[in-house]
C-alpha cells in the first residue's frame, strides 16, 4: 500500500525579495534554516521557486507540529499547506476541492496570481470559473472584503499551486545571514527581548550572563539557561557564557563611592563582555537597555558605559517602554521565565541613591584605583561555556557541554 503523501507547505518572504544582488545568499541562508526546523521530523526537501520555496516533508506528520516550527524562522513572511498541481481548470478544480473538503464556510474569494503572464488562463478567468465551482459544491457566498475562506491559487510555468488558511511568519532576515553579536543576557524581561530582535534582523547571538554565586543562591544561573533554551529555538545553535561577578563587585564597592558603583559595575561587564564576545566572532555588543528606564540608563551614564567598548554596542529596546517590552516577552514566550523570582548579580551591592549623571573625570579617577585588567582577566578567565542545540522534537534542549574557557564569559541585567 502506498505511504502517507508527503506534506508540502509553500512559504513566502518579503525583505528578501528586495536584497537584488545578495538574494541569493539570504535564500541559501532561509533554505537551510527551513531544513535545521523540520529536519528531525523526517525527510526535509527544500525546492526554490521563483518568489516562493516549497517545503517538503515525508511521513505521517502533524500539521500543527510542523506550523509551530515554520512560525519561528526568520524570514519566512507566511506560509501556508498547498495543493501542487498542474495549471489547467480541470486539474484546478480538484485541487480546490481538497483543500475545501470537509469544511463549513460561510463566505470565501478565490485569490489567483500568475506568476508569468504566458498562462492561457487570466487572473479573472480563474477568479470567476473556479468560484463558480466551489458555489456548485458548497452553501456559501463569495465576499471579496471579509471572506472566511480565502482560497489563493498561484500559476508557475508547468505547475501550480492551490492553498487556503496562510499564516504569518515572523519576518525578518534568515538568522545567521548579519553575522554574529554577544547580548549581555539577566534574568529579567528586556534582555532576552533585545537579543531576540537581533536574530530577527538575521544575527546569531552568543549569550554572555554574570552571576555571583556563592555571594547569591544560584538561581540565576538556571533562568539564564533556561532563556536560552527558548531563544535557541529561534536560532538553532546557542553558547552561552556564565560570568563569576561576586568578587569583583566585592573590589568596586572597596574602591568606588555608592553612587558609581552601577555604572563601574557596567563598563566591566562591557570590558568582560567584549573579550568573550570576540573569541566567537561577535561583531557587536546587545544590551536591552531603555533610556530612563532605571538610574544606570541616563544618556549620561550610557555615555560613560559606552566609552570602555571599542566594538559597536546596540540597544535595540532604547526607545521602548516597559508594557511594550513586556508585551514583546510575552509574545516570544520568555515572559513567564523572566517573571521568577531570582537574585541576580546586579542585587548585590548596589548601592540605594545610584548616581544619574557621572562624568567621565569621576569615572576615570575611581576605576584608577582598581586594577582594571586584572578583573576583567578574573571575569574571563573564571567564565564557564554551555553550548545549547535545538534538535526540534528531540525534547527539552540541553546544554551540549559545559568547560571553564580561557578568555571567554558573561552578561548583566537589561
Amino acid at each position: 500500500m502506498p505511504g502517507p503523501r508527503p506534506l508540502t507547505l509553500i512559504v513566502h518572504y518579503h525583505e528578501i525579495s528586495l536584497k537584488r544582488g545578495n538574494r541569493p545568499v539570504f535564500l541559501r541562508r532561509l533554505q537551510d534554516n527551513l531544513q535545521r526546523a523540520v529536519g528531525d521530523l523526517g525527510p526535509a526537501r527544500v525546492e526554490q521557486l521563483p518568489g516562493r520555496i516549497l517545503l517538503s516533508l515525508d511521513g505521517a506528520l502533524d500539521a500543527e507540529t510542523i506550523a509551530a516550527r515554520i512560525r519561528r524562522v526568520f524570514g519566512v513572511a507566511n506560509f501556508a499547506l498547498v495543493e501542487r498541481t498542474q495549471p489547467d481548470m480541470d486539474a484546478l478544480k480538484r485541487a480546490v476541492d481538497r483543500v475545501t473538503e470537509g469544511r463549513r464556510f460561510e463566505s470565501f474569494r478565490i485569490t489567483a496570481r500568475r506568476a508569468f503572464k504566458t498562462s492561457p488562463l487570466s487572473s479573472l478567468e480563474m477568479n470567476r470559473e473556479l468560484g463558480a465551482h466551489v458555489l456548485a459544491g458548497h452553501s456559501t457566498r463569495v465576499s471579496l472584503e471579509h471572506p472566511e475562506l480565502n482560497i489563493h491559487v498561484e500559476v508557475l510555468p508547468g505547475q501550480a499551486f492551490v492553498y487556503g488558511d496562510r499564516r504569518p511568519g515572523p519576518g525578518g532576515l534568515p538568522v545567521g545571514s548579519s553575522g554574529m553579536v554577544a547580548a549581555l543576557l539577566s534574568g529579567g524581561i528586556d534582555s532576552p527581548v533585545a537579543a531576540w530582535r537581533l536574530m530577527k534582523r538575521g544575527c546569531r547571538v552568543t549569550f554572555v550572563h554574570f552571576h555571583s554565586v556563592p555571594y547569591l543562591p544560584d538561581v540565576s544561573r538556571g533562568k539564564a539557561r533556561a532563556l536560552v533554551e527558548r531563544l535557541t529555538a529561534w536560532q538553532y545553535v546557542s553558547r552561552l557564557f556564565l560570568v563569576p561577578f561576586g568578587e569583583i563587585q566585592r573590589a568596586v564597592v572597596l574602591a568606588v563611592p555608592g553612587p558609581l558603583r552601577v555604572v563601574v559595575y557596567r563598563r566591566l561587564m562591557l570590558r568582560i563582555a567584549e573579550v568573550l564576545g570576540r573569541s566567537s566572532g561577535a561583531l557587536a555588543l546587545v544590551t536591552g537597555e531603555s533610556v530612563g528606564q532605571v538610574a544606570s540608563q541616563t544618556l549620561h551614564n550610557l555615555a560613560r558605559v559606552d566609552e570602555v567598548a571599542d566594538l559597536p554596542v546596540l540597544r535595540p529596546l532604547i526607545g521602548m517602554d516597559k508594557i511594550e517590552i513586556t508585551a514583546q516577552a510575552e509574545a516570544i514566550d520568555t515572559f513567564d521565565i523572566s517573571i521568577e523570582p531570582d537574585a541576580d548579580c546586579c542585587t548585590l551591592f548596589v548601592p540605594k541613591n545610584p548616581g544619574t549623571r557621572a562624568s567621565r573625570e569621576e569615572i576615570a579617577a575611581v576605576e584608577s584605583r582598581l586594577d582594571i585588567a586584572g578583573l576583567v582577566e578574573m571575569g574571563v578567565t573564571g567564565a564557564e561555556l554551555e553550548t545549547f542545540d535545538f534538535p526540534a522534537g528531540a525534547g527539552p534542549m540541553r546544554p551540549r557541554s559545559a568547560a571553564a574557557t580561557q578568555g571567554r564569559g558573561g552578561s548583566g541585567r537589561r
